[in-house]
């Protein structure tokens, strides 16, 4: 085998790899990690989810899917009306129908424990989603991307699971980021006893 069919070979191995939209996820996945506020957390999450729902459709893996179109309704939603006033008072009670759809849906698109680690993986970016504090927020979605490794292990989904990573490493660097910009607690003053 000369080095022109060995490339050949390789290149029609990657090529039912590669997939645009599991790409475009794995670098949105990332990006939103880091992203410094609230605002393009949530933008780049639901541009990510979008991606990864069509790179699901691609492998059959129907749960992650419709997970996937929850979180872009879900982080859409978030962006433009939690913390928005006179706007609030309708967000938590759609989260918890679009919680009760992500149930049906589970169930519906069972798959053993695919689904479940979706499901959860769901679950907590939804809590993630209603919070407005952005360190409480890369918490949950750490969380969240832990079940989602789960999920994209067990389907095979190498972009999947490659962009949990990066994901899971942008919010550690994020987290930390913030732990040490955060102001130190002034010294308590010395009293002197009489």
């Amino acid at each position: 085998m000369n080095a022109l069919d060995c490339l050949y070979s390789w290149s029609a191995s990657a090529v039912t790899h590669l997939d645009l939209f599991g790409s475009l996820g794995l670098c949105l996945g990332f990006t939103a990690g880091i992203m410094p506020c609230r605002d393009r957390i949530l933008l780049a999450s639901a541009a990510c989810a979008a991606c990864f729902g069509a790179h699901y459709l691609t492998l059959g893996a129907l749960t992650g899917m419709a997970m996937c179109a929850i979180s872009v309704m879900q982080s859409l939603v978030s962006l433009h009306c939690v913390g928005a006033p006179g706007r609030s008072h309708w967000v938590r009670p759609l989260f918890a129908a679009s919680t009760l759809a992500a149930a049906c849906l589970t169930l519906v698109t069972w798959n053993g424990w695919p689904s479940t680690c979706a499901a959860l993986g769901t679950l907590l970016a939804t809590t993630a989603r209603l919070n407005e504090a952005p360190q409480a927020m890369r918490l949950l979605f750490l969380g969240a991307s832990l079940c989602w490794a789960g999920h994209n292990l067990l389907v095979g989904s190498v972009f999947g699971l490659t962009c949990d990573v990066l994901t899971i490493l942008g919010l550690a660097i994020a987290l930390l980021r913030a732990l040490q910009t955060r102001p130190a607690d002034p010294a308590a003053p010395d009293y002197v006893g009489a």
